[in-house]
């Protein structure tokens, strides 16, 4: 039985991938930087933002992508202020799996401050026993972050499944021997989601409840 369900936030339970691009594209306007496009920021999202920015822009030094982080970081922030939409069935989901005793975490490319942010925003902050940042730990795919939340939980490998919308997050639950489930509505394309060979594959949050038999 699954014990502790982890969530991407990006594209998983949040709607915040346009605001994601379009942040990242003027960053780099503002910065002289090789025009690219809303698919190529699409592309990495989840990602940490340093190695976000190296995959975007892989010709550009690492000066003028320092440069670019600080425009996004502050382009994004702006744009944060108000909440963003949850997918559908996110809330009443993650109520009911509260109400099962499952345990919730996230594990994210966002930075702390900007996680701590928005969870404050939204109010969500009650359903997760705890999480994990791209600035605190290794970006996806490295592991890193999935075992650092099973041992701050006492869970093993096999009481947790790992929910995200991109090859990243899979493939850091492969690395990680987690189970993995891909949502279908988030960054990357059902058949990258295939590849990464997951558990299960939703084109709705709320059938989650039933790849947990709830």
């Amino acid at each position: 039985m699954t014990k502790l369900v982890i969530f991407d936030w990006d594209g998983t339970l949040f709607d915040s991938i346009d605001k994601i691009c379009q942040s990242m594209l003027h960053a780099g306007e503002l910065t002289n930087a090789p025009k690219r496009y809303h698919n190529d920021v699409k592309n990495i999202i989840g990602l940490s933002l340093d190695n976000a920015v190296k995959v975007i822009w892989p010709e550009l030094p690492v000066e003028h992508l320092n440069n670019i982080v600080e425009h996004y970081k502050r382009l994004y922030v702006a744009k944060d202020q108000v909440p963003p939409e949850s997918y559908r069935g996110v809330i009443d989901t993650l109520d009911l799996l509260k109400q099962n005793g499952i345990k919730m975490a996230v594990a994210t490319g966002k930075t702390r401050r900007g996680l701590d942010r928005v969870m404050t925003l939204t109010e969500t902050a009650i359903f997760f026993d705890t999480s994990r940042c791209a600035d605190e730990t290794l970006s996806k795919p490295d592991p890193l972050m999935l075992n650092e939340i099973l041992e701050e939980l006492n869970m093993s490998v096999e009481d947790a499944i790992m929910v995200g919308d991109t090859e990243y997050d899979l493939n850091m639950a492969n690395n990680a021997g987690m189970r993995s489930v891909g949502v279908t509505y988030g960054a990357h394309d059902v058949s990258r989601l295939k590849a990464c060979k997951p558990h299960a594959i939703i084109n709705e949050f709320n059938q989650l409840t039933h790849v947990l038999g709830l």
